[in-house]
């Protein structure tokens, strides 16, 4: 019925989409979610190009990065996605992720990814260790990367600058510069406390 993959997931996801009736978020993951599974680049890969032109602009795309689980994330790599698939996309962050190696549990600060991201995304889902009380740090550090990019856009929309209001009080010395290992400490002493609150609670 399609003359290609491409059409085929992009006819389905729309008209998921459009029964649903075009919901605010809607996550669309395609085969291609990564530069390293496109072919020759995403900017050239075919498949991603179908993509961009036929699916409903109001549906997000997943990307990864330069791999399933990216090191390092730059603006232009995503302005190269965000130009092939006609929309910003929305990072999935393999980069605690562990499921698929279990003997490997990631406890660093959220790092690697470039300062000036945030224009350039949709949105940014990170993906955890499966052992839930590795993420403290993770979840710490990932929340201070992003008040430090609400910090330092230069152009926040209405809401971003809503955001930024409301996490004046708690700024750390690196607003708008942000310092993995500023992050780490300050996760640390959080973490620490928390589990302090919790040896003195009864029954513990």
């Amino acid at each position: 019925a399609f003359p290609s993959l491409a059409q085929a997931q992009a006819s389905v996801a729309n008209e998921v989409y459009q029964e649903l009736g075009q919901p605010s978020v809607f996550l669309f993951c395609p085969t291609e979610y990564c530069s390293s599974l496109c072919s020759p680049s995403p900017s050239q890969s075919c498949y991603l190009q179908t993509i961009g032109q036929e699916l409903l602009p109001g549906i997000s795309v997943i990307w990864t990065g330069p791999k399933v689980v990216s090191q390092e994330l730059s603006a232009v790599l995503l302005e190269e996605v965000e130009g092939v698939l006609q929309r910003r996309p929305v990072i999935w962050d393999n980069l605690y992720a562990n499921d698929y190696d279990c003997r490997r549990v990631f406890l660093g600060p959220y790092m690697g990814r470039a300062p000036g991201l945030m224009p350039r995304l949709h949105g940014l889902l990170l993906n955890p260790n499966c052992e839930l009380q590795a993420n403290f740090i993770p979840i710490h550090t990932l929340g201070t990367w992003f008040q430090s990019e609400l910090g330092s856009c230069a152009h926040a929309d209405h809401a971003g600058m809503e955001t930024l209001a409301a996490l004046e009080d708690n700024r750390g010395p690196w607003e708008g510069s942000y310092s993995p290992q500023e992050a780490l400490e300050l996760a640390l002493r959080d973490w620490v406390a928390e589990i302090n609150q919790q040896a003195l609670e009864p029954g513990r």
